[in-house]
């Protein structure tokens, strides 16, 4: 198993814009590089950020290493990424599914993208998702979906309906973002 450094949880002081959350298909990685861009700001993706810290795919993770020893794996790089990154960083879908992932989260803009289960599961059909493979993915789909999110909805700032275009829910999420700092900021 390769060995990922276990984050400190000293922080930078950095924060970052915003933390996309949400199952797979949800539109995390799509979104997330629409709305660093309008926010002029990096974007990190902790699923590719996992695979190049590790040199191996996830389902070659999740083959070698099992589900708990790639949630370890993805809990140390996602702390780090959330400790280090002052731009918009997407989760992978299961990340939430940790206690240490959720506990960095707590004081973190968290948006939750929100999918039905027939878009999300039309948007990764035919995709190697480990987690899906089984005789019947999109019934596995719909019921790891209905697992979830309640802990989805737990631990985010703000909601947005990701069945619509990208391009929509990236702006959705930058008017939310601007109301909360417009509520916050004293007149």
């Amino acid at each position: 198993m390769t060995q990922v450094p276990t984050p400190t949880r000293a922080t930078t002081g950095r924060r970052p814009s915003a933390v996309l959350i949400g199952f797979m298909g949800a539109g995390k990685s799509t979104v997330g590089r629409l709305l660093a861009d309008r926010l002029g700001v990096d974007f990190v993706d902790t699923d590719i950020e996992l695979v190049r810290r590790t040199g191996r795919s996830i389902p070659e993770i999740f083959e070698s290493d099992g589900v708990d020893g790639f949630r370890t794996i993805e809990e140390n790089v996602v702390c780090d990424v959330l400790d280090n990154h002052g731009g918009v960083v997407s989760l992978g879908g299961g990340a939430v599914t940790t206690a240490g992932v959720r506990d960095a989260l707590a004081d973190q803009r968290v948006v939750y993208l929100r999918v039905s289960p027939e878009r999300g599961y039309e948007r990764v059909s035919g995709t190697d998702r480990p987690l899906l493979a089984t005789e019947d993915p999109a019934a596995r789909y719909a019921e790891l979906l209905a697992e979830r999110t309640d802990i989805y909805s737990s631990v985010c700032t703000f909601e947005v309906d990701a069945d619509a275009a990208p391009d929509a829910v990236a702006d959705a999420i930058v008017s939310e973002l601007a109301r909360e700092l417009d509520v916050r900021t004293p007149e």
